[in-house]
């Protein structure tokens, strides 16, 4: 079976490329489309909404981009049941559209973050997260400046999938980078279908660029897709 994975680019994106490659090594087919050509995105069986600075991050990261055809086709999808994954920008994204819940807010430091971090997988038992252990510490970077998620009113803590840690999986303060609520790196919705994480997968994709733990987060959804 032949998955497709669409790509949505808005003006500003500047990491699907990288998502092209990850989707390719994880063995689907990902297909790149442009935001004005959004009613291609009904042609793909799973999306993937990549990092960069949507609209330069003007207003807010992600709030432009989330109120676009682009993004209003993505969510009727997500509504339908499709799996979407948003990383970093995708995320903010994400949030903005009404797609997760809360908020991404800027970095606790008022500083942008560039660095690799340690993340414990709260939840292995999602589409995106199956081929990872449950309490597995994993490494992938990050790269951002509003990256701190802020809970809505009744927050579910089980929409909880990752949250940065120490070397050991300790969840502690001194392991946050940027100051989000119980230092989540990523959640998941109600209906379990939409990821959004700040870390980067597909920048952790081969051991000898150092690390390859974003490559089974691609490979799980991919998976996922062909039972």
């Amino acid at each position: 079976m032949v998955v497709t994975i669409g790509i949505p680019v808005y003006p500003g994106t500047n990491c699907d490329i990288d998502v092209y490659k990850a989707v390719k090594l994880a063995g689907a087919s990902p297909k790149r489309i442009w935001y004005k050509d959004y009613k291609e995105m009904r042609k793909v069986d799973a999306i993937v909404i990549p990092g960069g600075f949507s609209y330069a991050d003007y207003i807010r990261a992600g709030a432009i981009a989330a109120r676009t055809k682009m993004t209003e086709t993505i969510k009727e999808l997500a509504e339908d049941g499709m799996l979407v994954l948003g990383i970093c920008n995708g995320f903010q994204v994400l949030v903005e559209s009404g797609m997760l819940p809360g908020a991404l807010t800027v970095n606790k430091s008022a500083r942008f973050i560039c660095r690799w971090v340690y993340l414990k997988v709260a939840r292995n038992d999602t589409p995106f997260t199956q081929l990872y252990d449950e309490g597995e510490v994993i490494r992938m970077p990050i790269a951002h400046m509003e990256g701190r998620y802020i809970p809505s009113r009744g927050f579910n803590k089980r929409l909880i999938v990752l949250q940065y840690a120490d070397s050991c999986g300790n969840v502690t303060e001194d392991a946050n980078p940027n100051g989000s609520y119980m230092n989540i790196a990523g959640i998941i919705s109600a209906r379990e279908n939409v990821l959004g994480l700040m870390p980067h997968p597909e920048r952790a994709l081969e051991d000898s660029l150092g690390g390859s733990d974003g490559l089974r987060m691609f490979k799980s959804l991919i998976e996922y897709l062909r039972r």
